[in-house]
């Protein structure tokens, strides 16, 4: 799958207005609603349309779904039956439940709520079968448009519903979700903290439960009071116990919402308690202070109710904080801001957005457990200014994002494990190469690398100046990446791709030489040999003379030169003495013995530079060096160019042969002669010209 350049300068955070339209046609959901009203017809969406495909990308359904719209389901159908909560949150047929821990989460926010799912909606006169819904998807807000076609099973929903069987905003989130990613199927597994981010724009931190700091519980209470999204979960040991249940009600490998954090009096003390919801809408914990536990009986009428405590299976239940540590292992926190929830008061954040590519052959690298292609990854600089208030360090927070990796499962994609490392600058400009990553530690780095959309970490750092590496763990992984950098002051920025720049020696004249060496008069006898009295060559020729010349050369391993390159390289030499003005050339498609001699000269050079990043001698060189090599022949090229140049002239295991690099600096260098010639910018001539 093809992942070219993303731009990756610093970007400002999506503002919280309009959403982008994300219908194929370009219309907006309001247009397509009043062109369905004026036709008087159901909205029917073409981009997701009610079939397999838009269900299951692996297998067929295992029973024959049909899709009914709300209105052939029951007879009197809402979007809302006294709002969305919570309970509206049961799961389907779907293994989806990380999906469902994060709306059960949306639903204690109402301006949150109201954002990803505009309330304004009904099956009232205006009515047209068509509704929207909006996502955070790499710093945007889209505005995702689905039918109410809905996949059933003897007039039931098969996915997610709502515990009142005419209530369907639910079931429409989870359909508009499951097109945004492609399919229903493509929702299948997850963490809750990515549909979190999803639904906010926030920043996530995780926190493991048994390694939890003293203060925890004012941590979640805290993160409720902010309204931000937490979610729990149990981990397992083997496939073998997802969704196992415990002796305790409580299910692993399931994805759970925290849903309220408060204290109780209870025999004359104060006890710490947790509320949790299973998204199934069932089976809760039966530990103390379960639904039906004797602890109740023990707490007021009026402080149940203020706890809005039930002994319903509804699947919510209040468990003591202790027990809470217990028997869960992992905490999500997704942030509505990156205000720290250890601290007692709330920061102006700044924020800086980075849009990358992991590219195979180029900007692949892996993480620093492979130092020989590690530097080759992007390279952003982050300058440190200001320090805290009142602190003599930076705080920032740096969350790295792979893009569209659910939306890709079709393909065959899996998330990536990822994660970053961060040095202290040398001070210099332009990206940093092998040598400065195998002698300087780095100063920090995400705590682990791991295969989740997004990986977070919160540091504190002297001020100066760092940079920042993002990096897959294995190499040759390619994916698209957001950087988000949040700040408590600001801090600026950059990204190290090189400018382009060209630094070529003018071509010299063919003045004869007072004497010839032994090798020019051992080519003008192979010259005189072959091309007759003109002492011109064709290409063809040309072929010959060189792979009979190189053959004789020891210190080269390489398969002979191709006649598409002998054709360049008179190509080559026409554009170069043409801007002579003193000399002229046929113009006739050979290559003269003046000619030629001048490029010899630039061939050995071009040889020299071939074997000094040919570190096996095996004929080739690793494409993770050609910015290397090319810089050495004169090119700085930024990283889009560089992956370009790599699909075009790299092999499938990321090998350039003589041949390739050869043909690689005749194109580079004939579109610089005829860019200087035109006095057009380096990086748009080569850009048109390279990969042809």
């Amino acid at each position: 799958m093809p992942y070219l350049y993303q731009d990756s300068k610093p970007r400002l955070p999506a503002l919280p207005g309009a959403a982008r339209a994300t219908q194929s046609s370009g219309k907006g959901y309001e247009e397509l609603k009043q062109e369905c009203l004026r036709r008087g017809v159901l909205f029917e969406d073409p981009d997701f349309p009610a079939c397999n495909s838009s269900l299951f990308f692996s297998e067929k359904p295992p029973i024959p779904f049909i899709w009914k719209r709300p209105g052939d389901i029951v007879k009197d159908p809402k979007f809302t039956i006294g709002g969305a909560t919570r309970t509206d949150i049961c799961q389907g047929d779907l293994g989806d439940c990380w999906l469902l821990a994060a709306i059960a989460s949306l639903t204690l926010n109402e301006k949150t709520l109201s954002r990803v799912v505009p309330l304004d909606q009904n099956f009232g006169p205006d009515y047209a079968g068509i509704f929207h819904f909006q996502f955070w998807q790499h710093n945007e807000w889209v505005d995702v448009v689905v039918d109410d076609r809905l996949p059933t099973f003897k007039d039931r929903l098969v996915f997610l519903h709502s515990a009142e069987h005419n209530e369907f905003w639910s079931a429409l989130l989870e359909k508009a979700y499951a097109k945004l990613n492609g399919s229903y199927e493509a929702l299948k597994g997850g963490s809750t903290i990515e549909a979190m981010e999803d639904f906010t724009g926030g920043v996530g931190e995780m926190y493991e439960v048994k390694k939890a700091p003293d203060n925890f519980y004012e941590i979640l209470e805290k993160a409720l009071k902010r309204c931000s999204m937490v979610g729990c979960s149990i981990d397992t040991s083997s496939a073998a116990e997802s969704e196992a249940k415990t002796p305790f009600g409580l299910i692993k490998g399931h994805a759970y919402s925290v849903t309220g954090i408060d204290k109780v009096s209870y025999r004359g003390q104060q006890v710490q308690l947790i509320r949790i919801r299973n998204p199934w809408g069932q089976v809760e914990w039966n530990g103390p202070w379960s639904d039906n536990s004797p602890e109740w009986r023990s707490v007021s009428p009026s402080e149940q109710s203020r706890l809005s405590q039930a002994a319903l299976d509804d699947g919510e239940f209040w468990m003591k904080f202790e027990d809470f540590k217990v028997h869960f292992d992992k905490v999500e926190i997704c942030n509505l801001t990156p205000d720290a929830l250890e601290d007692s008061t709330a920061h102006k954040w700044e924020v800086t957005i980075h849009q990358g590519s992991w590219v195979r052959g180029s900007t692949a690298g892996g993480c620093r457990n492979f130092l020989e292609t590690f530097w080759t990854n992007p390279q952003i600089r982050l300058h440190l200014t200001e320090k805290d208030d009142g602190q003599d360090d930076c705080t920032f927070i740096a969350a790295l994002m792979q893009k569209d990796r659910r939306k890709l499962k079709k393909l065959g994609a899996e998330m990536l494990t990822i994660g970053y490392s961060i040095y202290e600058s040398p001070g210099r400009d332009g990206h940093l190469g092998k040598d400065f990553f195998r002698y300087h530690p780095s100063k920090a780095r995400s705590k682990t690398y791991i295969n989740l959309r997004e990986v977070s970490n919160r540091f504190k750092l002297p001020p100066g100046d760092y940079i920042l590496v993002p990096t897959t763990f294995e190499p040759h992984q390619e994916a698209d990446f957001c950087l988000r950098i949040f700040s408590e002051k600001k801090a600026i920025t950059e990204d190290l791709d090189e400018n382009v720049a060209i630094d070529l020696p003018e071509p010299p004249n063919p003045t004869p030489s007072p004497q010839e060496t032994e090798e020019e008069k051992q080519f003008r006898a192979l010259f005189e040999q072959i091309s007759g009295p003109d002492m011109e060559i064709a290409a063809e020729e040309l072929e010959y003379v060189l792979n009979a010349v190189l053959k004789k050369t020891k210190n080269i391993k390489f398969k002979n030169l191709s006649l598409i390159s002998c054709r360049n390289i008179i190509s080559l030499m026409d554009v170069s003495f043409q801007r002579c003005a003193d000399y002229q050339t046929s113009g006739n498609g050979k290559l003269e013995f003046d000619e030629f001699k001048v490029f010899w000269e630039k061939m050995k050079k071009w040889i020299n530079i071939f074997l000094q990043f040919d570190f096996d001698k095996s004929g080739s060189m690793s494409s993770y060096e050609l910015r290397s090599a090319l810089k050495a022949a004169g090119y700085q090229l930024n990283n889009y160019l560089l992956q370009l140049i790599v699909l075009r002239y790299s092999d499938e295991q990321f090998q350039i042969d003589f041949d390739d690099f050869l043909n690689c600096l005749i194109r580079l260098e004939n579109a610089s002669r005829v860019f200087q010639a035109l006095s057009v910018k380096n990086k748009d001539f080569i850009n048109l010209n390279i990969g042809e």
